[in-house]
């Protein structure tokens, strides 16, 4: 059942993002495709857009976390148009937004237009420049882009100052200013850890409206100045995503990937293992698996 590929040493290859779940996820197809199918696959990280042109390529075969609508500007153009891609079609209910901690709610922060008034903004100020900072992603993940058409569209860019950093350093960030009772605003989304260790807000903002959203395409190198999104993100999902030509020579991998279903409080354990505990990825996807494994097995039966 291997696929004749030598030169990439691996019967197939898993991308993997550079979040949690995502490498959670990863390692768990990892290991429950050799566990079901005796196939060996190569997880190498790899960003969304990346991702895709080389699930079209070959180069990759299985995308482990397509967020939607994030990616809709990729899913429209290799699934929709192209067909080179393909969706499964179970998706993890997910949100993402803006994210207080309880120190900077009791300063009165609770919604998208409390971060309008600099007299609140300015407690968020950790440089000393009288403006604060707002952590809105990683520099690699699409949806930082669009929280800085958001911050653009709202005026709270006039405010703060957004800061594009890894997870990893702002999940660390956070957790000193709780520990500090120093108040902070941040990207966030759940499924995540972050609500189960510490009391966080949800900032409110105005509910989706197609009509408001308007992302300009981004192949125009100057799209985050000509879009506009002064409202909250629409419901999001995520998917995971395969090669449609890989899935043409492997039908029961297909049929593995459809049945694969992770609830949310699942997720957020996992990111929980891999942020907080320091697990790695391998390691917990296969005591996962092994904890899993007449769930597994049900993953690869027609």
């Amino acid at each position: 059942m291997g696929m004749e590929m030598p030169a990439r040493g691996a019967d197939l290859v898993i991308a993997m993002p550079n979040w949690p779940s995502g490498q959670a996820t990863a390692n768990i197809l990892k290991v429950g495709l050799a566990k079901e199918f005796n196939l060996d696959a190569e997880v190498r990280e790899v960003g969304g857009l990346t991702a895709f042109k080389e699930l079209e390529s070959g180069d990759v075969d299985i995308y482990a976390e397509v967020w939607r609508p994030n990616l809709d500007n990729l899913v429209k153009t290799y699934v929709t148009e192209k067909g080179a891609v393909a969706l499964t079609k179970r998706g993890v209910p997910a949100w993402q937004g803006l994210c207080a901690t309880s120190d900077a709610a009791a300063l009165g922060i609770k919604s998208v237009e409390d971060l309008l008034d600099p007299a609140k903004t300015a407690a968020l100020d950790t440089d000393g420049d009288g403006k604060g900072e707002l952590w809105i992603g990683s520099p690699a993940w699409s949806s930082t882009e669009i929280e800085r058409v958001k911050a653009n569209s709202y005026g709270y860019v006039k405010n703060l100052t957004l800061v594009e950093a890894e997870e990893d350093v702002a999940m660390a960030a956070v957790d000193a200013a709780v520990a500090t009772g120093r108040p902070m605003v941040f990207y966030c989304y759940a499924p995540h850890h972050v609500f189960e260790l510490h009391k966080v807000v949800r900032l409110t903002e105005p509910p989706y409206d197609p009509e408001k959203w308007k992302i300009a395409s981004r192949e125009d190198p100057l799209w985050i100045s000509k879009s506009s999104a002064p409202v909250a993100w629409d419901a999001a999902h995520f998917y995971i995503a395969y090669s449609t030509a890989f899935g043409k020579k492997h039908p029961e991998v297909v049929r593995f990937l459809e049945q694969a279903d992770f609830s949310p409080d699942e997720v957020t354990n996992m990111t929980y293992a891999l942020q907080v505990e320091r697990q790695e990825p391998l390691s917990f996807a296969r005591s996962w698996v092994n904890a899993h494994e007449t769930r597994v097995d049900r993953w690869a039966k027609p």
